[in-house]
Protein backbone atom coordinates (compact mmCIF):
# COMPACT_ATOMS: atom_id res chain seq x y z
CA UNK A 1 0.00 0.00 0.00
CA UNK A 2 1.63 3.66 -0.79
CA UNK A 3 2.19 5.92 1.58
CA UNK A 4 -0.88 6.86 3.73
CA UNK A 5 -1.15 10.87 4.54
CA UNK A 6 -4.65 11.18 5.05
CA UNK A 7 -8.11 9.18 6.63
CA UNK A 8 -9.03 9.14 2.78
CA UNK A 9 -6.34 7.04 1.65
CA UNK A 10 -6.99 4.36 4.19
CA UNK A 11 -9.79 4.33 1.78
CA UNK A 12 -8.44 4.08 -1.86
CA UNK A 13 -8.50 0.15 -2.02
CA UNK A 14 -12.34 -1.00 -1.46
CA UNK A 15 -13.05 -3.95 0.40
CA UNK A 16 -13.86 -7.55 -2.11
CA UNK A 17 -16.75 -7.99 -0.54
CA UNK A 18 -19.80 -5.75 0.82
CA UNK A 19 -22.09 -6.31 3.81
CA UNK A 20 -25.29 -4.41 1.41
CA UNK A 21 -25.66 -2.45 -1.81
CA UNK A 22 -25.58 1.01 0.21
CA UNK A 23 -22.21 0.08 1.85
CA UNK A 24 -19.89 0.40 -1.43
CA UNK A 25 -21.80 4.13 -1.58
CA UNK A 26 -20.83 4.94 2.19
CA UNK A 27 -17.63 3.76 1.73
CA UNK A 28 -16.70 6.25 -1.10
CA UNK A 29 -18.79 8.62 0.56
CA UNK A 30 -16.16 8.28 4.00
CA UNK A 31 -13.58 8.65 0.54
CA UNK A 32 -14.61 11.95 0.14
CA UNK A 33 -15.19 12.98 4.08
CA UNK A 34 -11.94 12.12 4.78
CA UNK A 35 -9.73 13.81 1.70
CA UNK A 36 -8.14 16.57 3.87
CA UNK A 37 -8.47 15.05 7.44
CA UNK A 38 -4.61 13.93 8.23
CA UNK A 39 -4.02 10.59 9.43
CA UNK A 40 -4.35 10.75 13.33
CA UNK A 41 -0.99 9.40 15.42
CA UNK A 42 -3.30 7.40 17.28
CA UNK A 43 -5.37 4.16 16.37
CA UNK A 44 -8.32 5.62 19.05
CA UNK A 45 -8.33 8.93 17.26
CA UNK A 46 -9.06 6.97 13.88
CA UNK A 47 -12.01 4.90 15.32
CA UNK A 48 -13.36 7.67 16.54
CA UNK A 49 -13.36 9.87 13.57
CA UNK A 50 -14.19 6.70 11.43
CA UNK A 51 -17.57 6.58 14.24
CA UNK A 52 -18.52 10.22 13.58
CA UNK A 53 -18.31 9.80 9.99
CA UNK A 54 -20.63 7.12 10.02
CA UNK A 55 -23.19 8.94 12.15
CA UNK A 56 -22.76 12.34 9.95
CA UNK A 57 -22.96 10.28 6.33
CA UNK A 58 -25.94 7.57 7.44
CA UNK A 59 -28.03 9.23 10.39
CA UNK A 60 -27.56 6.55 12.62
CA UNK A 61 -24.24 5.75 15.08
CA UNK A 62 -22.56 2.69 13.92
CA UNK A 63 -23.66 0.56 17.00
CA UNK A 64 -26.99 0.30 15.18
CA UNK A 65 -28.07 -2.95 15.44
CA UNK A 66 -29.59 -4.01 12.31
CA UNK A 67 -29.21 -2.49 8.85
CA UNK A 68 -30.78 0.39 7.78
CA UNK A 69 -32.03 2.54 4.89
CA UNK A 70 -30.70 5.56 3.63
CA UNK A 71 -31.82 7.50 0.63
CA UNK A 72 -28.75 9.01 -1.04
CA UNK A 73 -27.45 5.58 -0.99
CA UNK A 74 -30.03 4.16 -3.68
CA UNK A 75 -28.77 3.40 -6.67
CA UNK A 76 -31.13 0.17 -7.96
CA UNK A 77 -31.38 -3.62 -6.39
CA UNK A 78 -33.24 -5.25 -4.41
CA UNK A 79 -30.87 -3.92 -0.83
CA UNK A 80 -30.16 -0.20 -2.47
CA UNK A 81 -29.83 2.45 0.17
CA UNK A 82 -29.10 -0.36 3.27
CA UNK A 83 -26.26 -0.05 5.23
CA UNK A 84 -24.82 -2.50 7.51
CA UNK A 85 -23.75 -1.72 10.43
CA UNK A 86 -22.48 -4.98 11.22
CA UNK A 87 -20.33 -5.15 7.93
CA UNK A 88 -18.73 -1.73 9.16
CA UNK A 89 -18.02 -3.31 12.60
CA UNK A 90 -17.06 -6.65 11.74
CA UNK A 91 -15.28 -6.41 8.18
CA UNK A 92 -14.41 -2.80 7.14
CA UNK A 93 -13.42 -1.73 10.61
CA UNK A 94 -10.51 -4.13 10.76
CA UNK A 95 -9.41 -3.44 7.45
CA UNK A 96 -9.41 0.04 7.94
CA UNK A 97 -7.13 -0.65 11.62
CA UNK A 98 -5.24 -3.53 9.75
CA UNK A 99 -4.05 -0.48 6.95
CA UNK A 100 -3.47 2.23 9.39
CA UNK A 101 -1.11 -0.23 11.28
CA UNK A 102 0.60 -1.32 8.91
CA UNK A 103 1.78 2.71 8.36
CA UNK A 104 5.20 3.76 9.65
CA UNK A 105 3.79 7.22 11.66
CA UNK A 106 7.18 8.09 12.82
CA UNK A 107 7.33 10.76 10.72
CA UNK A 108 4.21 12.39 11.67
Amino acid sequence: MPRVETIADLFVEEPMQWGVRGDPHLWRAMRNYFTAVPLPTHLAELEEKIAQAFLVLSGQPLSTPEMFYVARFAHGGMSSGYISPSFWRERALPLLRDRYSAQDLTDF
